[in-house]
């Protein structure tokens, strides 16, 4: 199973890396599209931190250096999980700035949003996928449930032995009273 999930990670990646470079040298012709949700998120950004960059030009570079980066970690195996969460991240502005197919008036321009639109959500629920994959090893979650589950055990079955021990122990003691001595 391991090499249809490298395979599909690369899939899944190469198209964060080729829009993530490509952004990243030219993110100018991204601007118009992208000022609307810049301008929203820039209150928010600079609550963060007032030294933060706000500038739509910036963050379209902040964003494609970031799936250029994830898109290659992924691809290449390293930090899978937090990768694709990352990118998943990423899409959301991306898909909003793009392919807004809910203001279009024309309706080739809203039919062709609309299949972008929906084609960055199937890659969100790849990404979803790619984040959730633990590789057929436990997750986090069942080793800690099995941890406790064999404490619990391993305590009961020691409580158990110091039962019949004492059990054990009490018999000896009064089978010892009860011989002459």
């Amino acid at each position: 199973m391991k090499p249809v999930r490298t395979l599909a990670r690369v899939m899944l990646s190469g198209i964060f890396v080729v829009s993530g470079a490509r952004n990243l040298q030219n993110p100018g012709r991204l601007v118009p599209a992208a000022k609307p949700v810049t301008d929203r998120a820039a209150p928010l950004i600079q609550n963060l931190h007032p030294r933060l960059p706000t500038d739509t030009e910036t963050l379209i570079r902040a964003n494609a250096a970031t799936q250029l980066v994830g898109g290659l970690m992924l691809a290449t195996g390293k930090f899978t999980r937090p990768a694709a969460l990352v990118l998943a991240g990423t899409l959301v502005p991306t898909t909003v700035a793009g392919h807004p197919f809910w203001t279009a008036d024309d309706p080739a321009t809203r039919n062709n949003n609309q299949i972008h639109f929906l084609k960055n959500l199937g890659l969100f629920g790849g990404l979803l996928l790619a984040a959730a994959d633990t590789e057929g090893r436990p997750g986090l979650r069942w080793r800690a449930g099995h941890r406790i589950n064999h404490s619990r055990r391993s305590m009961q079955r020691a409580v158990r032995t110091a039962r019949r021990e004492a059990k054990i122990a009490v018999r000896t003691a009064a089978t010892a009273r009860r011989l002459p001595g």
